[in-house]
């Protein structure tokens, strides 16, 4: 008698199982501006710790190649206390 109820019981928690899960986990609709993923004509984010060239941002240690083939690398100041002591150095050939 005891095996009767105990499928019993299975066959019930298996049928309402589907319906809780639907109560459990509504549909919410969020409208978000297009603005929000488009990032066309704006500037990156300033970072903290970073050197500057032609409005991208460089990590320490970076080197670009400058107008005239001049290279430059981006390294920390000694000599400035701040928050951004990352700055562009000439690369002596």
């Amino acid at each position: 008698m005891q095996l009767k109820s105990l499928l019993a019981a299975a066959v019930v928690l298996m049928v309402s199982l589907p319906g809780m899960a639907q109560r459990l986990d509504p549909q919410v609709d969020i409208s978000v501006p297009p603005e929000v993923f488009n990032t066309q004509g704006q500037r990156a984010a300033p970072c903290n710790q970073c050197c500057i060239y032609q409005d991208q941002n460089y990590s320490e240690g970076a080197v670009v190649k400058a107008d005239g083939g001049v290279l430059l690398q981006c390294q920390r100041d000694e000599k400035t206390l701040s928050t951004t002591p990352l700055v562009w150095r000439r690369v002596k050939p």
